[in-house]
């Protein structure tokens, strides 16, 4: 491997692994199936990244990182084992040392429970969702990483925000019933 290619991808592999790992954990559920595939996403940049042209880096290892866990999630299907669990989120996250205890606890309780709407959605949502909310990606960068176009994104991100919305509130009105 030559000295500049290996560079590069020392410094693709610092700068995005740990967001990469932290997308691809939300969307498995499962913290060692994340480290697989974020290291899978690097064995896979690492044999195309000398045909890849293009400027946005970032854009095009989240693309290869959803297609990596999409291969992961065919392969599960096929032998009929679901590789989300019942929760998709990490529930052992700090709270905040500052404030009072009672809106750290509501903050949690809310970001929970937006965290299992969100585990009820369709990958696709979830992962533009995602991509816009967590890890602030540009339409431009959305466009990229899921194959969109531009008009495409901004309808799935609106019937996603809008397909979340409907879940929350159904789930309010079965707890207020």
């Amino acid at each position: 491997m030559k000295e500049n290619r290996r560079e590069r991808l020392d410094d693709l592999y610092r700068h995005y692994a740990r967001p990469l790992y932290y997308y691809l954990y939300k969307m498995s559920g499962s913290k060692e199936t994340a480290e697989d595939l974020t290291q899978e996403t690097f064995v896979r940049a690492t044999v195309s990244l000398s045909f890849y042209q293009q400027e946005d880096v970032r854009a095009w290892l989240f693309k290869v990182a959803r297609n990596a866990y999409l291969d992961e999630w065919r392969k599960r299907q096929r032998r009929k084992k679901i590789p989300f669990a019942d929760y998709l989120f990490s529930r052992d996250e700090m709270t905040s040392p500052y404030g009072l205890p009672e809106d750290a606890a509501l903050q949690k309780e809310t970001k929970e429970n937006v965290e299992d709407l969100l585990g009820c959605l369709p990958e696709q949502y979830r992962s533009i969702l995602y991509l816009r909310e967590y890890e602030s990606f540009s339409y431009n960068e959305i466009e990229e990483a899921l194959d969109l176009s531009e008009n495409q994104v901004k309808v799935k991100l609106h019937r996603a925000r809008k397909k979340l919305a409907q879940l929350a509130d159904e789930q309010w009105r079965e707890k207020h019933d």
